[in-house]
């Protein structure tokens, strides 16, 4: 048998992705595997494309405002969870190492160590992935009040 994470869309679609907070218009809004920077967010494109540019025009819009809901979710829960530290969203989409489109949401805060706060997160490095740091029902708070958040900002956004 597979492993979702192998299959991350496939998986989503079957239900058997634990990481789903819901059903986008373009994708699936997914939290991300390691909360580093708590409420770390992904959106995952839900069709066959590599690029941004390999969907139509309105597709596109489409994608980068799901993305924008998403990154809004993200920050009110974030900034409630954290109403001191929490100082901003990064937004990324980029494709070098999965080669299927998806967007980051990097929820960003004051207590990160000056090196790094105004940078990529990607330059965290491996201490991003550690297991102290993998999502877990330590997370599940969190992860709930971001899918409330979400499904609010949805019932109240007019569909495309």
């Amino acid at each position: 048998m597979t492993h979702w994470k192998d299959d991350r869309i496939g998986s989503a679609e079957r239900g058997e992705n634990p990481t789903v907070l819901t059903r986008m218009h373009t994708g699936w809004a997914v939290i991300g595997d390691t909360q580093y920077l708590p409420g770390y967010c992904l959106l995952l494109y839900a069709g066959e494309a590599n690029h941004l540019t390999d969907l139509p025009r309105d597709e596109r819009t489409q994608f980068l405002h799901d993305l924008s809901l998403l990154g809004e979710a993200v920050e009110e829960v974030c900034r409630k969870h954290d109403p001191e530290g929490f100082r901003r969203l990064n937004y990324e989409v980029l494709g070098n190492s999965w080669d299927h489109l998806h967007g980051h949401i990097h929820p960003r805060y004051h207590w990160e160590s000056e090196e790094f706060r105004h940078g990529s997160v990607w330059r965290y490095g491996p201490q991003r992935l550690a297991s102290g740091c993998a999502l877990g029902p330590r997370h599940d708070m969190l992860r709930n009040a971001i899918i409330r958040a979400l499904a609010s900002i949805l019932d109240e956004t007019p569909a495309p």
